[in-house]
């Protein structure tokens, strides 16, 4: 959003101002947990059914966002010294106001797209084809609703050269309301499908609704070969006077004129426009890429940039990431995640995409109810079991009162429940083997835990993670922080081998500012979890980049390559002021910029809208041993240095972080902003007699118990070896568990009955032996190979290593089980 000064916002949406009137605002969120940069930030409260944003505004004020949009004053305006609020009668309505206004600034050509499918891939590879060509402005991800849109719109600047946006609706007279804040010149509707006919009478009276956004257009861009949407588009632009710009693959009187053949993995399009024919490859082959590619090569011609589809382009489009999931599964099998709704047209699309496995013969559809489909009963689940028996699925497992109350309708085999809980109460992982496996159902029905259930890993030898010890650790290391200091937590590699999600969730409601994980995917893997709060991306990949913006995971920026490349990947999303986390090389030379290389980083910030800098961090190379302090101090003054020269070249502030756990014990001169606690949140200490408790008890259990004379051996290459008559317990944990082979031979021991054991012999794969000679065991008891007693600390020692290592190499087959006292 360009700056717009706060008076003129207040008249275009009819707002009373109270408090100081800001100059400007350049960031509108309705989202309290979505700030980018408080600096110029708009937040309108919006009233919605679960949450008020009137109920965010006094942590919105300690985030120092000063600008609001409201239509309940708070109580405490007194406090809000600075802040200014624009009081209306409903905030979306204003919020859809100021779109209208806004979007009435910019006079570029603006390209509108609707339908029940395709809108989003539609506009995204419009992007792909035209962003060369155009500075391209265009909604984020799917945001087309009535929230969605005004902050699509309001993202266009000044530079702006063409505009794309989608619009959604699932009542009547929403598109109304749409219309004025896209205004397109240009349109495109795409397929129509069930979604939402619940809330119209008839498919007419919805396919006329979504024409309404093209009420004022110049042109209007569809198929003829929709008799529905083609015979509506005819009859509203003729009422209209907007042209109609179209296309057919079935032979119809349309502008293009389309002949599709086969093309190894893909297809070719022969494509004839105004006597000039053109040969156009396709990656694909289902229907539906190749409709929404031909929205695209018609807009393309109308535009008359041809030269764009006579240079291969079409071939080169990259899938959009929608919302199926591709996963391993149980037993050799492939999971197929498509559970975020269920529709006829979207069902049609999965097992199009099921049904392209080719690696299984063997099918299998778990689907919920459909809801709000429109649609009679019976006809619904008749034309789903003929849709399975098209698309090639071997069994159905449907979920749901509606589809178990119509099971008849399914040829067999198939199975039927009524809730997802019966289902998996009674499902066994064996039942599935060598198969695709496609999860469709409604968000209502939970399909979440059907996904978890056939990925699920599960070991006999168990680590136990006390919670509490956790939290009071954590509030050890709060209590060591100068007030308002932050703090960051880490939990990469699996939270130091503790967990994922479970861990965060935990520091998450402790409140904790941040959290920071190694790689990608294990910041995805929190986000499905239900974590919320900032994530930091410590190992951020280029091939990672989409997925770490959708999931709103922020990058660790170390050179001037992963700078552009990532504000590249936010600006081709659409995006602006990413949040990014730039590593500074103080002393440790492993990752980020050393002082000499500061005035290329100052300038690449500066050229750059798409990326904003949330903060500046470095690494301690040697903050827990004594005899490097002066090294620290070093690294802790180049920090602080080069911090300064960013804050006053850049013009705006950010974080500062450099201390890791031992850092925060050591050096507390040195908290700067935030801190980082790694290994002292899971109990290890720089500093002896600590009173940080232990986190994690790996145990087992003795599953074999054998006597042994003096001339036996035991293990192999016979190096275990024994004196006298012996009792040998065997312990179902080995290398491939985390057990290091380097303990083998009497070098590390275990605690059974209170007593230590020694390991005899070579630590096998998956076992291993312990000398229980002296110890009263049995079959059946707990063995603790480290916790209290042995420590991981005194493990760690003996491998010549630190408990980082023995904590993080301990297996993911190994189950983690959490507890609180």
């Amino acid at each position: 959003m360009d700056a717009t000064k706060i008076t003129e916002i207040a008249n275009a949406i009819g707002g009373t101002i109270y408090g100081e009137a800001n100059p400007s605002v350049d960031y509108v969120t309705i989202d309290s947990r979505t700030i980018n940069s408080a600096k110029g930030a708009l937040f309108f409260a919006i009233k919605g059914t679960h949450q008020d944003g009137h109920r965010f505004i006094a942590n919105l004020y300690e985030k120092e966002v000063r600008a609001f949009v409201v239509s309940d004053i708070p109580h405490d305006l007194a406090k809000m010294v600075g802040a200014v609020f624009i009081v209306v009668e409903d905030t979306l309505d204003a919020l859809q106001r100021l779109a209208v206004w806004y979007r009435k600034q910019y006079h570029i050509p603006v390209i509108g797209i609707t339908g029940s499918n395709g809108k989003t891939i539609v506009k995204e590879w419009l992007y792909q084809l035209l962003h060369d060509e155009f500075q391209v402005v265009r909604s984020p991800r799917s945001f087309n609703s009535q929230v969605g849109v005004p902050l699509s719109v309001l993202l266009l600047e000044h530079n702006a050269q063409l505009a794309i946006f989608e619009a959604g609706i699932s009542l009547s007279g929403e598109m109304e309301r749409l219309r004025p804040m896209i205004a397109p010149e240009i349109g495109i509707i795409t397929n129509l499908g069930q979604a939402h006919q619940e809330n119209f009478s008839t498919m007419e009276e919805k396919v006329r609704e979504k024409l309404i956004l093209f009420k004022n257009s110049k042109v209007l861009i569809c198929s003829v070969d929709n008799d529905l949407v083609y015979n509506a588009a005819l009859a509203a632009t003729k009422l209209t006077g907007t042209q109609l710009f179209t296309w057919s693959e079935k032979g119809g009187e349309a502008d293009i004129i389309v002949v599709r053949r086969s093309l190894g993995k893909g297809v070719e399009l022969q494509v004839t426009y105004e006597k000039r024919q053109l040969q156009i490859p396709l990656p694909f082959s289902d229907a539906a890429s190749i409709e929404n590619s031909l929205h695209c090569i018609a807009l393309l011609l109308y535009l008359g940039h041809g030269n764009i589809l006579e240079r291969g382009s079409m071939s080169n489009l990259a899938p959009v990431a929608m919302r199926m999931e591709l996963k391993e599964a149980v037993n050799g099998s492939t999971l197929i995640n498509d559970s975020y709704n269920s529709d006829i047209n979207s069902l049609t699309i999965a097992l199009d995409f099921l049904k392209n496995q080719v690696q299984h013969s063997a099918r299998t559809l778990i689907i919920s109810d459909i809801l709000q489909s429109g649609k009679e009963e019976v006809a619904l689940y008749r034309e789903v079991s003929r849709l399975a028996v098209a698309k090639g699925v071997t069994k159905v497992i449907g979920i749901g009162p509606a589809i178990y109350k119509n099971e008849k309708l399914f040829p067999q085999p198939a199975e039927f429940f009524l809730t997802t809980e019966a289902f998996l109460a009674s499902a066994s992982k064996s039942d599935f083997r060598d198969e695709a496996i496609l999860i469709k159902g409604s968000r209502d029905f939970g399909f979440e835990r059907i996904s978890a259930f056939l990925e699920r890993k599960v070991h006999t030898t168990v680590l136990d993670i006390n919670l509490n010890a956790i939290i009071h650790n954590l509030n050890h290391f709060r209590g060591l922080l100068h007030p308002g200091t932050m703090l960051m937590a880490m939990v990469k590699a699996f939270s130091y081998g503790s967990g994922s999600y479970e861990i965060a969730s935990v520091l998450q409601f402790h409140r904790v500012n941040y959290l920071a994980v190694a790689f990608a995917d294990e910041g995805v893997a929190l986000r499905e979890a239900g974590i919320t709060m900032p994530i930091l991306v410590l190992n951020p990949e280029a091939g990672s980049f989409a997925t770490m913006v959708e999931h709103k995971l922020e990058p660790e920026i170390f050179n001037l390559t992963s700078l552009t490349d990532f504000a590249r990947e936010v600006e081709h999303l659409g995006m602006q002021d990413y949040p990014i986390h730039i590593k500074l090389d103080t002393g440790m030379h492993r990752l980020g910029f050393i002082s000499e290389h500061l005035s290329g980083l100052i300038t690449a910030l500066k050229s750059s809208r798409s990326i904003l800098v949330k903060s500046v961090f470095a690494h301690l190379a040697g903050a827990d041993e004594a005899k490097h302090d002066a090294f620290t101090l070093e690294q802790i003054t180049i920090f602080e240095k080069n911090t300064a020269l960013l804050r006053q070249e850049l013009g705006y502030d950010f974080i500062r972080h450099t201390l890791n756990s031992s850092g925060i014990e050591r050096f507390p001169q040195a908290q700067f902003d935030m801190v980082r606690l790694g290994i002292g949140l899971y109990g290890i200490s720089a500093l002896p007699n600590n009173p940080l408790r232990v986190v994690s008890t790996l145990k087992s259990t003795i599953v074999q118990i054998k006597d042994i004379s003096p001339d036996e051996s035991v293990g192999y290459g016979r190096k275990g070896r024994v004196d006298r008559p012996s009792r040998i317990a065997t312990i179902p944990i080995g290398y491939a568990d985390g057990l290091n082979r380097l303990l083998s031979n009497g070098v590390g021991s275990f605690l059974i009955r209170g007593h230590r054991v020694p390991i005899i012999g070579n630590i096998c794969m998956d076992l291993c032996m312990v000398d229980i000679t002296d110890v009263k065991a049995e079959e059946g008891d707990e063995v603790i190979i480290f916790g209290e007693t042995p420590s991981i600390t005194e493990m760690a020692e003996k491998l010549n290593t630190i408990p980082y290592e023995v904590l993080t190499g301990i297996s993911r087959r190994v189950k983690r089980v959490y507890f609180q006292e």
